[in-house]
């Protein structure tokens, strides 16, 4: 067996493959920008071919970096964004252009099957996922109406580490989380056809693909994948679990003894829970969230996700950047991170606030309204750009109590994951508005890390997730930062407004999104 394994995270913002020893130690990473594209109707599409050809060269790029690479990796295990619909051909030849968890365009179908809502309450009750526009069943159902050709050309409908887990091995497969939560009963981890039925996919069943736990099930590399990517035909391939149940993996969250709380701050917001089996799932009367099995045991990630989250970010450091440029100053966003404290310090706690719903695509957690659009409430002559950078951050910190709120009890503990989780201003806000310890790993690629600890199981490194748990995880955790009480103080008496406020406008945020329809 070799000593390296590969963890390859397909991410919306970046491809990544990370080489990590056996023992968890990162070696090596290679990236490249992923490529997407924006289309009319709040739609976003990414090109497979371009996705595939992306991904084989991170692998080259990583053999540069790690010495006889193709001989030392005992596995490749692969994770990517979720959701989305990415159909191919009988011969595994795209079917036009994969569609993304951004693309909006299914939310008015959306919109007509919540609204049945006894038997919407019956689908929901077997995935334990509440339906937005981002998932493969209402974009399927949008393409049969729209583009039915396209459906009568597909054999197969992928997800993005589907179709790369297909490249890699030849083989048609989607994993427990994913296949479950659109369309199976959670607790059976399986599909259901009473789901498929009420989402009026009966007919289009025969492009789902067999499930695949990648916990305890490998597949061969190709001889044409090893030509493309410089790896060794018959190397173990591992079919990873959807992104953020590896992140979570990777970030802690399967802890039975603490049961803390994970979340994921990146270009979304993942909020989530351990439940220790699906008894002790909680599932919410506004029929929201995601429920997704998690590998090698009984055990599930209860989640709520805001769809938008370090995007608010870039927003608002975007428009600072925008006004120095109009005075030939050149900044990116990125350059002016550093300024984020001193910005934050120069302003008082809630003096404002924002609704973080900056997505095109609105909110999908823990309530789904295809017209949420971002805002400020409460803005003054005396306030300031400082305080609009602290209310950015404040806003998704409430987000994330919100998403909280809908699972249950808030965790003692939050294990905290993804680029946001750098930032001191951005914990500190969050564990005062949560009341919860905040804790961070030292892990870097969290994401690819869980994927390749699924590998890891999955060739016999380890016997369980749990003793993997152990010796990738839990050494790499830092110590707890307690929450600032004067500050949890001034956070628990402004939460219900900024609930209140994102009720009160539900009906503003429709007459909005008509007045953009005749526009």
């Amino acid at each position: 067996m070799g000593d390296v394994l590969i963890g390859i995270d397909a991410g919306t913002s970046v491809i990544k493959s990370i080489a990590f020893d056996l023992a968890g130690r990162q070696l090596a990473a290679a990236s490249l920008p992923n490529h997407y594209e924006t289309v009319a109707g709040s739609g976003a599409e990414q090109d497979l071919a371009r996705t595939w050809k992306d991904t084989a060269a991170t692998l080259r790029l990583l053999a540069e970096q790690v010495p006889d690479l193709a001989a030392r990796t005992a596995a490749v295990a692969v994770t990517g964004q979720g959701d989305g619909t990415w159909l191919i051909d009988s011969g595994g030849e795209p079917v036009g252009k994969g569609w993304l968890w951004l693309d909006a365009r299914a939310a008015a179908l959306v919109e007509e099957l919540r609204a049945r809502e006894d038997v919407d309450r019956v689908r929901f009750g077997q995935t334990g996922s509440g339906l937005a526009a981002c998932q493969q069943g209402p974009q399927l159902r949008l393409i049969g109406r729209t583009e039915p050709e396209r459906l009568e050309r597909a054999a197969t409908a992928f997800h993005c580490k589907d179709w790369l887990y297909f490249r890699l091995t030849g083989i048609r497969a989607s994993d427990p989380s994913e296949a479950c939560f659109t369309f199976g009963d959670f607790r059976k981890r399986a599909y259901s056809d009473e789901a498929i039925d009420i989402l009026g996919l009966s007919r289009l069943k025969r492009l789902l693909p067999p499930i695949v736990d990648g916990a305890t099930a490998t597949h061969e590399l190709s001889s044409a994948a090893a030509a493309e990517t410089g790896l060794k035909a018959g190397t173990p391939v591992v079919l990873g679990y959807v992104d953020v149940v590896c992140t979570a993996l990777g970030a802690g969250l399967v802890d039975a003894a603490s049961r803390p709380g994970c979340s994921i701050v990146g270009s979304t917001g993942m909020h989530m829970r351990l439940a220790k089996d699906h008894a002790d799932v909680v599932l919410n009367d506004d029929r929201t969230g995601y429920t997704m099995c998690l590998p090698g045991s009984g055990a599930y990630a209860q989640m709520q996700s805001n769809m938008a989250a370090t995007l608010n970010i870039d927003w608002v450091l975007g428009l600072a950047a925008g006004v120095l440029a109009s005075e030939g100053i050149m900044r990116k966003p990125g350059d002016m991170i550093a300024q984020i404290d001193r910005w934050i310090a120069s302003s008082a706690p809630a003096s404002l606030l924002y609704q973080p719903y900056v997505s095109e695509a609105g909110e999908r957690g823990p309530f789904i309204d295809a017209n949420a659009r971002a805002g400020f409430i409460g803005l003054s002559s005396r306030h300031g750009f400082g305080d609009l950078v602290r209310s950015v951050f404040e806003g998704l910190a409430f987000a994330g109590r919100d998403c909280y709120a809908a699972m249950g009890p808030i965790p003692a503990e939050v294990r905290l994951s993804g680029g946001a989780a750098r930032s001191t201003a951005l914990r500190r806000i969050l564990g005062a508005v949560l009341g919860a310890g905040i804790r961070t790993s030292r892990r870097e690629e969290a994401g690819a890390a869980g994927a390749a600890m699924i590998a890891a199981v999955s060739i016999g490194l380890y016997g369980s997730v749990e003793d993997c748990v152990a010796e990738w995880v839990t050494p790499l955790l830092g110590e707890v930062e307690a929450p600032d009480e004067e500050l949890a103080a001034i956070y628990r008496a402004t939460y219900p407004a900024y609930v209140e406020a994102r009720q009160a406008l539900v009906p503003v945020w429709r007459s909005m999104a008509a007045a953009r329809g005749l526009s």
